[in-house]
């Protein structure tokens, strides 16, 4: 008996593997959350525009030829397979961010820290401690003098004497307009806001010096105001080019504090350095004149000392000299200090 043949078995078409996380035979409701195939993404495959979870079959996706819609295709041999999907190259050639995008300038900066500035109190206490220093000694230098006094000297002599007080808290200033941050750690938030340190430390030093020149100005200015008034006539000599210099030297040694706060990065560090750097120039050449090797550097010391150049702008010395050349050393120095803190700044982590 002869059995008949068998007909061949015709291979099954083998389907795709369901995508990660749905059964095979199951409906679309198994998806995680109830949603269709079209909302998840296999697993560890980002969305059409980079973020994480979203279909690369999302509609509105560019496709990529050769890739699945929205330029991914899967990393495995087998399509589908491996669970791990990758970006096509261009893909998102054409996406444009619906969020507005500006480009940050030193204007930003500035605005950011002049709110810093105005905003914390050691700017009102300081400020306000030196505009009564100047004014306060001013009126009260100014009432014990006579009309006589003012023959060979401008109206601005009175606020010399504030001045000289006055210093240390522009000094002090200064150095808490970038130590504190430096102390609080706030200074890792600004960086962060701003990578761009350069900048930051720019807009600092310009803030500060505007604020320090504008302050000690209007300060100096009001004392030679009212001395004018009390001793109308009694002085031929002009009152603005004096008032400008010594404001100008006052807030130089001011930024001169921000450098050094800048690279110490202390406060009482920098303050003590800067106390050194006005108060010792101006006691040491007593001590430097009494031998004769060292009398031409106590003298030196002697004239270009904070007191003695603030003398010679305000025409105490009783001389011809303006102080015009101990306010050039000082820039000189302050310009020094400056480019070195911006040197560190660059140089040194947070």
């Amino acid at each position: 008996m002869t059995t008949p043949p068998t007909p061949p078995v015709q291979p099954t078409p083998q389907s795709p593997p369901p995508p990660h996380g749905q059964v095979p035979g199951a409906p679309h409701a198994t998806q995680p959350g109830g949603l269709p195939p079209q909302a998840t993404a296999p697993f560890g495959a980002p969305g059409a525009h980079g973020a994480p979870g979203v279909n690369p079959a999302a509609p509105g996706a560019a496709a990529v030829p050769g890739s699945a819609p929205g330029g991914w295709h899967p990393a495995g041999p087998v399509a589908g397979q491996g669970g791990a999907w990758q970006k096509s190259p261009g893909a998102d050639a054409s996406y444009a961010s619906p969020i507005p995008i500006k480009r940050t300038h030193l204007g930003h900066a500035l605005v950011s820290e002049w709110t810093k500035i105005k905003s914390v109190r050691s700017t009102m206490w300081t400020l306000g401690v030196f505009v009564v220093l100047v004014i306060g000694i001013g009126l009260l230098v100014s009432a014990q003098t006579h009309d006589s006094d003012y023959l060979d000297v401008p109206y601005t002599v009175p606020a010399f004497f504030g001045l000289v007080l006055g210093q240390i808290c522009l000094i002090t200033l200064g150095v808490l307009v970038i130590s504190s941050e430096y102390g609080t750690g706030m200074i890792r938030t600004t960086f962060t806001a701003s990578p761009q340190r350069y900048r930051v430390l720019a807009a600092k030093f310009l803030i500060y010096f505007v604020l320090a020149f504008v302050v000690s100005l209007v300060s100096v200015g009001l004392v030679a105001l009212a001395v004018s008034g009390m001793h109308s006539g009694a002085s031929d000599q002009s009152w603005q080019p004096s008032a400008l210099k010594g404001s100008l030297y006052v807030s130089l040694l001011g930024v001169l504090s921000l450098a050094v706060g800048s690279m110490l990065r202390h406060s009482a560090g920098a303050i003590t350095t800067m106390l050194g750097v006005v108060l010792v120039p101006s006691i040491l050449p007593a001590f430097l004149m009494i031998a004769d090797s060292t009398r031409h550097i106590g003298e030196t010391m002697a004239k270009y000392n904070a007191p003695s150049s603030l003398a010679m702008i305000f025409h105490l010395d009783g001389g011809s000299q303006k102080g015009t050349s101990q306010l050039w050393l000082l820039v000189g120095v302050t310009v020094a200090a400056v480019i070195g803190a911006f040197a560190l700044l660059e140089r040194r982590d947070v």
